[in-house]
């Protein structure tokens, strides 16, 4: 997958979240991202790589993304590799 595929799945990832307020609460709590910091992060390709790894990492939630946008959920998982990106903030020790 081309850079801007990868992150246009990564946005499509993201608005799945958010349609479903509990998905989309998870995130936020496990992020430590605020709603009005999402569209500034957004741009971040790290931050959009993190989205699909916080996806990939829940195989119900994989499934159920990966099902509503008709694709492999290995599509999801590779594309987030491929964003790459440093550690999240809250990984660093």
């Amino acid at each position: 997958m081309r850079r801007n595929e990868t992150e246009s799945l990564a946005i499509q990832a993201l608005s799945f979240l958010a349609e479903d307020a509990e998905r989309m609460g998870r995130f936020l709590a496990l992020t430590g991202i605020s709603p009005a910091e999402i569209r500034v992060h957004a741009r971040d390709p790290a931050f959009l790589a993190g989205v699909l790894q916080h996806v990939t990492e829940f195989e119900p939630l994989l499934l159920a993304f990966a099902e509503r946008i008709g694709c492999h959920p290995s599509l999801v998982a590779a594309a987030g590799a491929s964003l790459g990106g440093a550690p999240w903030e809250r990984d660093i020790p």
